[in-house]
């Protein structure tokens, strides 16, 4: 008996360009066998179902249902492909949860605290072979002192928005004077601001998901950008930074991560496939950890399908065991 799921992507955040190309590479390569799959798209006007004749139909939010020429569909579950808000930070999760329907990322819970880096830090502070840089987090109109702000860090900095994506908002602070104007732009995007010391280091990323109820680490990928960092630009321009995968660790360096990754999945609860952010440090090889995201892109130059190919299963089978861990 095929299942009859939803497709959400979109957003009301300036991710949602990304969304719709991660909502694109999913409904490719979905299997048809085995899901009826509905493209919904969310954003400021409404929630809607666009047909190939693109007569928008609106989506009835009181149980999240679809009427069709005079029939209502009810899915059995969602494959939620919002990056930001509100698909990230655990205002659907926890609108679904109350519905009673299934989705594949990890909980309200889990996706409101993760949304912010500050208090992801906080969490996963304790876990063995685990480092994470000093920070500060401030608050808009709170009551910081950047002098004491620029004793206390070392430089150069990374400013920040706490729950952005996609690295909108960020920067590199290599003069303590630019850090005025840093959080000038991190605050157009958000109203707290982690100011982290910097880690000189290898940048990795690597995507962790639960299946068969167990949890699975992908081939890592490690991240050589041209820019300074590891930007909005070089993140969606082809060509714009070089992308080893599997990343080049040793033996060691390989298992230590593997083990690391999977105690963040299971101490921040997660569901579904997430992927870590980290830096192995110069000299020591420390992990590092950056940031964990609980909807990682799906696009056709995201990390994700990269280490499934490089983990020589197929984005179709990766979709099929996705799912039927988390949609049943």
């Amino acid at each position: 008996m095929k299942k009859t799921i939803a497709l959400l992507t979109g957003g009301t955040t300036g991710e949602w360009v990304v969304s719709v190309k991660s909502a694109a590479t999913i409904a490719q390569n979905i299997d048809p066998d085995l899901y009826d799959v509905y493209k919904i798209m969310l954003n400021e006007k409404g929630w809607f179902y666009e047909p190939a004749d693109s007569v928008k139909i609106e989506i009835d939010k009181n149980d999240f249902s679809l009427t069709l020429e005079g029939r209502k569909i009810k899915f059995d579950g969602v494959f939620i492909a919002i990056h930001g808000s509100p698909g990230e930070d655990g205002k659907l999760q926890g609108y679904f949860d109350m519905l009673g329907i299934r989705y594949t990322t990890c909980d309200a819970l889990t996706s409101s605290i993760t949304m912010n880096k500050g208090y992801t830090k906080a969490v996963v502070e304790g876990i063995d072979n685990l480092y994470t840089a000093k920070s500060v987090q401030i608050f808009k109109g709170g009551n910081y002192n950047l002098k004491q702000i620029k004793q206390d860090l070392r430089l150069p900095y990374f400013v920040k928005p706490n729950s952005g994506g996609s690295s909108i908002g960020m920067s590199k602070v290599k003069h303590a004077d630019d850090l005025e104007s840093a959080l000038e732009k991190a605050f157009k995007e958000d109203d707290q601001i982690l100011i982290e010391e910097f880690v000189s280091g290898r940048e990795f990323s690597i995507g962790i998901f639960g299946a068969e109820g167990k949890i699975i680490v992908l081939p890592t990928t490690e991240v050589i950008p041209a820019n300074e960092f590891f930007d909005f630009e070089a993140k969606y321009t082809p060509g714009a930074t070089e992308e080893i995968t599997p990343g080049r660790m040793n033996e060691e360096e390989l298992s230590r991560v593997q083990q690391v990754v999977k105690d963040v999945y299971k101490k921040l609860n997660c569901r579904g496939v997430v992927r870590v952010d980290y830096f192995l440090e110069e000299g020591t090889g420390k992990f590092y950890f950056i940031e964990i995201n609980t909807i990682p892109g799906q696009t056709a130059t995201s990390f994700i399908p990269q280490q499934v190919a490089a983990m020589g299963i197929t984005l179709k089978e990766f979709y099929t065991r996705l799912m039927k861990e988390t949609l049943g």
